[in-house]
């Protein structure tokens, strides 16, 4: 099981961008589906406080729930990518 867990959707274009920073660095990670209605999308809502997606889970780093595409981009950058 991998240490980093994704929560996208299918064709979501902010989640695209997340997957090849995350493919770029050599990454894997568990991808969760959610549903294409946010009513349905409890699971992700208990971990982020919200609907949307991409949301990011890095458990032994701390992070619980990180959305937004270009936060999740920085820190995978910061955390995992040559700099860090």
């Amino acid at each position: 099981m991998a240490d980093l867990t994704l929560y996208e959707l299918e064709g979501c274009p902010y989640c695209a961008k997340v997957k090849t920073k995350l493919a770029d660095l050599g990454l894997e990670y568990d991808s969760v589906m959610v549903p294409r209605s946010h009513d349905e999308r409890t699971e992700v809502e208990a971990v982020s406080g919200q609907t949307g997606v991409p949301v990011l889970v890095d458990e032994p780093n701390g992070v619980e729930g990180m959305s937004e595409s270009d936060d999740i981009v920085e820190y995978l950058e910061e955390t995992y990518g040559d700099a860090s």
